[in-house]
C-alpha cells in the first residue's frame, strides 16, 4: 500500500483538531483553567471551518 501525502487543507484540519483536543483535555484536567471558554469555542469553530474547506477542495 503506498502512502499519499495529506493535502495542504487536510495538514490544516488535522492541525486544528490536534490542538483542539489537546485544549480541551488539558483545560478538562484543570491544567489550563485558566483560559477562558471562547478560546475553546474559537478553535472548535476553525477546526469545522477548516472541515467544510477541506470538504469543498476535495469535491472540486
Amino acid at each position: 500500500m503506498t502512502w499519499r501525502r495529506p493535502s495542504p487543507a487536510s495538514q490544516v484540519f488535522l492541525g486544528f483538531l490536534a490542538i483542539t483536543v489537546l485544549v480541551w483535555t488539558l483545560r478538562g484536567l484543570s491544567l489550563l483553567a485558566f483560559l477562558p471558554g471562547l478560546v475553546l469555542w474559537i478553535l472548535l469553530l476553525c477546526t469545522v471551518g477548516s472541515a467544510v474547506f477541506t470538504s469543498l477542495q476535495r469535491m472540486r
